[in-house]
């Protein structure tokens, strides 16, 4: 299992299993940091340039690993291990119940060909705990923990209670 530069483990055995799709492809299959960043090396704006800046993953000439410039940030809002969903308060500070959890850590130093990518997925504050405490793995099916559905019912009989009309008068009336 991969691990963290501080030895605790990430729960996955290969984090590009958990890619969808890289976040600088466009539905077109163009690759958009290309396009529109200059900042690339001038190596990978040729190639790409060659290819119209169609993503060479897309064409299956390459894999995610092979691209120097991918990079994975789950948007889901929903734990990727147990699939709590996420349930914000707006006019609360809170914390949130989900949290990105990174699946592929940055080397310090880099040997040639080796490449480094943020990978993240979404998971709730108790399975990241788990995977980081106890090894779970976030392949494992796991229903959400008890404290957690607990705290999800809560704001959301939060919401219900703040939404169900009350007049002005009803509201204040003890005022």
């Amino acid at each position: 299992m991969k691990m963290t530069p501080k030895g605790t483990p990430v729960g996955v055995e290969d984090p590009y299993a958990y890619v969808d799709k890289c976040d600088h492809l466009t539905g077109e299959g163009f690759c958009r940091l290309a396009l529109q960043n200059s900042n690339v090396e001038e190596a990978f704006q040729m190639e790409l340039e060659g290819r119209r800046y169609i993503c060479p993953v897309v064409e299956d000439k390459w894999g995610w690993e092979n691209c120097p410039y991918f990079r994975f940030r789950s948007m889901e809002n929903r734990c990727s291990r147990c699939g709590l969903e996420e349930k914000i308060n707006a006019h609360d500070s809170s914390r949130p119940l989900l949290e990105r959890h990174h699946l592929s850590y940055r080397k310090a130093a880099m040997g040639k060909g080796r490449v480094s990518h943020e990978i993240t997925v979404m998971l709730c504050r108790w399975c990241h705990a788990k995977v980081h405490k106890s090894g779970a793995i976030i392949s494992e099916n796991a229903a959400p923990d008890r404290k957690a559905l607990e705290l999800l019912w809560k704001r959301k009989n939060a919401e219900m209670k703040e939404t169900k009309f009350e007049s002005a008068k009803e509201r204040y009336k003890n005022n």
